[in-house]
């Protein structure tokens, strides 16, 4: 898994914030959002960081429904529940390749 791209020290700290609030009640959850936030959300639009953000604020057994399929989100997730999922299926692979 690559590193992470470096940032000045306020972005760290705000980084860990974001961090933070990804963990959730649910281990999957915890990892398919720390997995986007590591590899996707510092190269996001800022429209997309922002959606992110706003998808925090989510309850987790509606988020999980998001994630796995079985509900489907509303458009302003759409696209971003499709990232977050896509970054979890291309870390699995990678995985599982060595």
């Amino acid at each position: 898994m690559a590193a992470p791209p470096q940032f000045p020290a306020a972005d760290h700290q705000e980084l860990g914030k974001l961090r933070w609030r990804c963990r959730r009640g649910m281990k999957e959850l915890d990892v398919l959002l720390a997995r986007y936030v590591d590899e996707r959300f510092c190269s996001a639009s800022n429209l997309e960081q922002d959606a992110f953000n706003e998808l925090l604020d989510t309850e987790d057994t509606v988020l999980y429904a998001y994630c796995l399929g079985s509900e489907r989100p509303p458009p302003q997730f759409a696209a971003l529940i499709e990232r977050i999922t896509a970054v979890s299926l291309a870390g699995r692979k990678s995985s599982a390749d060595q």
